[in-house]
């Protein structure tokens, strides 16, 4: 399903865009404060972004499935055609089967924190034994 977002984002037109996305979804994009809500506020987004001519690669996904619905939740990284500028960030994505096509529901995308804040601690993976 990313895909069709990320090929909507090659077509550089908000319009199309704006599409992939539910009739009330809710964008919480990564480089503005404005929560978008509506299909206005979701194109507007997109007229200044896709001047950056972006398109999007998974580096980490983790899916869930339901009826009629699923999630995905990442690493995804943009690289900015314009540019030539690679941008890494985190996201999710809820999906929604609406009118017989898979529609964004929710998009939420930020900047990694520890590249503005500085490392982490990672956590500590403990092994487990199988019996």
């Amino acid at each position: 399903l990313f895909q069709l977002w990320n090929s909507a984002l090659a077509t550089e037109d908000p319009d199309a865009v704006a599409k992939r996305y539910a009739s009330k979804a809710v964008l919480l994009p990564t480089v503005s404060d404005v929560p978008r809500t509506d299909y206005a506020l979701i194109k507007d987004y997109f007229v200044g972004f896709l001047k950056k001519k972006p398109q999007g690669e998974i580096l980490e996904s983790n899916v869930t499935i339901g009826h009629n619905w699923c999630q995905d939740a990442g690493i995804y990284e943009f690289t900015m055609g314009a540019t030539g500028d690679k941008v890494k960030g985190r996201y999710s994505f809820v999906y929604v089967l609406e009118d017989g096509q898979w529609k964004i529901s929710h998009h939420h995308s930020s900047v990694m924190p520890e590249a503005f804040l500085g490392p982490s601690p990672k956590p500590a993976v403990k092994e487990t034994v199988s019996a």
